[in-house]
């Protein structure tokens, strides 16, 4: 298999030539990557950003129906170039309508990749606060830090979700109050979490938070655009004032200060 890698950078046609181009742009981009060591990486996302006139030449290229099939091909080429990828490594492929600004866009195939990466990083700290503009929590405002690990946003403090289980919400907005802001709201929604490495709060989007459930998008106040989070791996480093949109109406605004007079 390969062979792909002797190819033209004609942009391909057929499942074949969208799938081995796919597979040579990860593997440059895992080479460029830790310097080609591969120890640090935790995953790749691959945003793949077609028409509905390819869409099904794409799904087949990456084995939708089988994802991990396109993940073993991926590490086999790792292996053969003495990629050392770690064990618990994870394969993410969204299907989008946008790259988000992290990825790179890869110049034969209409697609993009991010590569996920850690490091070793000295013990930060931090706290902020999340207020309710729109929509009703069940507390106004909320004070975060550091030390409180992954705060989950959702409908429901206490949320069932897939195989049976119960999801806690720390922000959490009651579904039974008639406030129509909330019912747009998933169980298992977003979530923020303490980047350690860039010594800032994170959100990310959850399982409901993604396409094409329910949205998670931000007005970010640094640059007045509108960002939309498309995977639940690659989240938005939250600034004073951004404010997110929850669903269709709901919003809250993160700062670092408080709103409690």
């Amino acid at each position: 298999m390969f062979n792909i890698f002797s190819q033209s950078k004609e942009s391909p046609t057929d499942v074949k030539g969208v799938r081995d181009a796919l597979l040579r742009a990860i593997k440059e981009n895992l080479q460029k990557a830790e310097g080609g060591e591969g120890r640090n990486i935790k995953g790749i996302n691959l945003f793949i950003n077609v028409g509905d006139g390819d869409k099904h030449m794409y799904e087949a290229a990456v084995y939708q129906d089988e994802p991990n099939l396109f993940k073993d091909e991926v590490q086999r080429i790792a292996d053969d170039f003495d990629i050392g990828l770690p064990a618990a490594w994870v394969m993410e492929v969204v299907f989008t309508d946008e790259f988000p600004p992290e990825a790179v866009k890869l110049n034969e195939v209409k697609a993009a990749i991010f590569i996920r990466t850690k490091d070793h990083v000295i013990i930060k700290s931090g706290s902020a606060y999340i207020r309710i503009l729109n929509g009703e929590a069940e507390q106004p405002e909320y004070q975060i830090t550091s030390d409180d690990g992954k705060l989950n946003i959702g409908r429901e403090a206490k949320a069932q979700v897939d195989g049976g289980f119960y999801r806690t919400n720390h922000i959490a907005f009651p579904g039974d109050i008639g406030n129509d802001a909330n019912k747009y709201i998933s169980r298992q929604h977003a979530h923020i979490e303490w980047n350690n490495e860039k010594g800032c709060f994170m959100l990310f989007a959850d399982e409901g938070g993604i396409p094409p459930g329910n949205k998670v998008k931000i007005r970010s106040a640094v640059t007045e655009t509108l960002i939309k989070l498309h995977s639940s791996h690659i989240g938005h480093q939250l600034a004073e004032g951004d404010q997110i949109i929850l669903g269709e109406t709901a919003v809250i605004e993160f700062s670092y200060k408080s709103g409690v007079k």
